[in-house]
C-alpha cells in the first residue's frame, strides 16, 4: 500500500504484519493491498470504520443479543463503508483495516480493544457470507480439518441430536460436522453447543464460524505485536511530520458535533448556572461546579475542562469572566485574577493570541486524562474510587438497580455507557445514541426537561 501526496509515494505503514489474501467479497487481511492510496483516504477510510468498530463496542457493552448484533452490525457497515464507487468498496474495506491496525498497535489496551471489535465485526460479517464463500474462507484459512465421515457420524448421531434440542435446535441433525480438539472452538465448549467425546469437540457446518473466527483472531493478535515493533522501531520517527499525528489523533478521535457555539444559539445567565449543574450538567461537571464553590479555585486541566463545557453550554465571554472572577477573587483576589487568569479565559473563547475558536472537551479525551493530586478535572466513571463514585450517583438520585448497573459497567471500563445510564437514570428515557459529549448531555438534558415542561402546560391548560 502506498500512501501518496501529489507526486510523492511512501510504502504504507500499516504493511507491517501482513500475511495472504482475502477470499470472496470477505477478506482476512493477511497482506495490505498493492494499492496507492492517498493521504486524505488514509484518515476518511479509517473513521468510517472506526465509527463501525465504536458502534459494535457500544453494542456489546449494552448486552445486545446475537441477533440483534447481527442486525447492528449490517447496518453500522451500510452506513459507513459503503464507497460511492461499488468497486471501491473492498479497497476501503482492507485499506481502512490496516490503517487502523496501526492506530491500535501502540499499546496493549489500544491492541486489546482493537483485537476484540474487529474479531466480533469478522465474525457476523462471515455469518452474512454464503455456504460456497465459507467454504473458502476454511480454504483460506488453511484450517487443517476434513468433513466427518458417514461412518463415524452414524455412531454419534444420537449425541448430536440430543445437543441440537438441548439448544432448541430441530432433532434433524445437520450431515457435515468437524471434529476438532475441544481448545480450539471455546466459545461453542462454554455455552454447551456441541458434543465434546474424548478431547474432540464436533462442530456443525453451521457452525464453523467458531473455527474460522478463532483463527482470524489469531493472526491479526500476531500481526499487531508485529506491526508495534515496525512502528516503534522505525515508522514513529520517520514519519513524525505526515502519518504519525493522523495515528497518534485517530485512537481518541471524537466524531461527533464540536459545540464551539452553543447549539440552537441557547445562552445560560449566572444566575442560572447552579440550578442547571442540578438538572443537566454530567457527573463531571457537576463534580468540577462544586469543587469550585468549595475551594474557590481549580487548576488549570479543571478550569479547561469545565471553562469549556461552559462555554459550549452558552454562557458568554463577559458572563463567564464574571463567574470566574468571583469564585477566584475569594481565594487570590480581584487583582491577581485579572493579571494571572482572565487572559486564558479570553483566549478559549477566540478573542487573545491566535485567535483560536477552542471547542470543548470530548467524553474521549476527558477519559483518557491523567489528572494528578489536586485536580477535579478526568472522568468520574475512570478516575474516582469505588465509594466515592457511590457517593457521587447517590446524590444525583441514583440508587438500586440502576446504580448496580452503572456500577458494572464501570467495573468493565464502559465509562460511556456508565454516563449514558445514568442519564436514562435521571431523566427516566432511554438515549440510543449513548452519551459521547458532556455538551451533548446537558443538550439532551434540556430537550428532555423542555419536553416535560411543554407537557405539563398542555395538561394544566386542558
Amino acid at each position: 500500500m502506498e500512501i501518496v501526496r501529489s507526486h510523492r509515494q511512501l510504502a504504507a505503514a500499516a504493511a507491517a504484519g501482513g500475511g495472504g489474501g482475502g477470499a470472496g467479497a470477505l477478506p482476512t487481511y493477511r497482506a495490505a493491498p498493492q494499492l496507492e492510496v492517498r493521504l486524505e483516504a488514509f484518515e476518511l477510510f479509517a473513521i468510517d470504520r472506526l465509527r463501525v468498530l465504536k458502534g459494535i463496542s457500544d453494542g456489546l457493552s449494552r448486552g445486545k443479543r446475537p441477533e440483534e448484533m447481527e442486525k447492528l452490525v449490517s447496518e453500522l457497515w451500510k452506513t459507513h463503508m459503503r464507497h460511492q464507487d461499488p468497486a471501491e468498496t473492498l479497497n476501503k474495506d482492507i485499506i481502512s483495516h490496516f490503517v487502523l491496525r496501526l492506530v491500535y498497535c501502540r499499546t496493549e489496551e489500544l491492541r486489546k480493544w482493537f483485537l476484540s471489535m474487529e474479531t466480533t465485526l469478522f465474525r457476523y460479517r462471515f455469518r452474512l457470507e454464503s455456504p460456497e464463500s465459507q467454504r473458502m474462507l476454511m480454504t483460506e484459512f488453511q484450517l487443517p480439518y476434513k468433513a466427518l465421515p458417514h461412518s463415524e457420524f452414524e455412531v454419534v448421531k444420537d449425541k448430536l441430536s440430543q445437543v441440537a434440542r438441548s439448544i432448541g435446535q430441530s432433532a434433524n441433525v445437520e450431515s457435515v460436522f468437524f471434529k476438532v480438539p475441544f481448545e480450539e472452538v471455546p466459545d461453542l465448549v462454554a455455552s454447551r453447543r456441541v458434543f465434546i467425546s474424548k478431547g474432540y469437540a464436533y462442530v456443525a457446518m453451521s457452525q464453523v464460524v467458531s473455527l474460522v473466527v478463532t483463527q482470524f483472531r489469531c493472526n491479526i493478535s500476531k500481526a499487531l505485536v508485529l506491526t508495534n515493533r515496525k512502528w516503534t522501531a522505525t515508522i514513529k520517527e520517520q514519519e513524525k511530520d505526515r502519518l504519525t499525528p493522523i495515528v497518534e489523533a485517530l485512537s481518541n478521535a471524537y466524531f461527533g458535533p464540536d459545540y464551539s457555539q452553543p447549539k440552537d444559539a441557547v445562552e445560560i445567565s449566572l444566575k442560572d448556572i447552579d440550578q442547571l449543574a442540578k438538572s443537566s450538567f454530567p457527573l463531571c461537571m457537576r463534580h468540577m461546579l462544586d469543587k469550585l464553590r468549595e475551594n474557590h479555585h481549580l487548576k488549570h486541566g479543571g478550569r479547561m475542562q469545565f471553562g469549556l463545557f461552559l462555554k459550549g453550554a452558552g454562557l458568554k465571554l463577559e458572563d463567564a469572566l464574571a463567574f470566574w472572577r468571583a469564585e477566584f477573587s475569594q481565594k487570590v483576589g480581584s487583582e491577581r485574577f485579572d493579571k494571572e487568569y482572565a487572559y486564558s479565559i479570553r483566549h478559549n473563547y477566540g478573542k487573545e493570541g491566535k485567535r483560536t475558536d477552542y471547542t470543548p472537551y470530548s467524553c474521549q479525551k476527558i477519559i483518557s486524562a491523567t489528572p494528578g493530586v489536586g485536580d477535579h478535572h478526568g472522568c468520574p466513571y475512570r478516575h474516582f474510587g469505588d465509594e466515592n463514585l457511590r457517593a457521587a450517583l447517590d446524590k444525583m438520585g441514583v440508587s438500586g438497580h440502576a446504580l448496580e448497573g452503572i456500577m458494572d459497567k464501570v467495573k468493565n471500563r464502559h465509562y460511556q455507557l456508565a454516563c449514558t445510564l445514568t442519564f436514562e437514570a435521571t431523566h427516566g428515557v432511554s438515549c440510543d445514541s449513548g452519551i459521547n459529549h458532556p455538551n451533548q448531555y446537558f443538550s439532551e438534558s434540556q430537550k428532555v426537561l423542555r419536553a416535560k415542561n411543554q407537557t405539563v402546560e398542555s395538561q394544566s391548560a386542558t
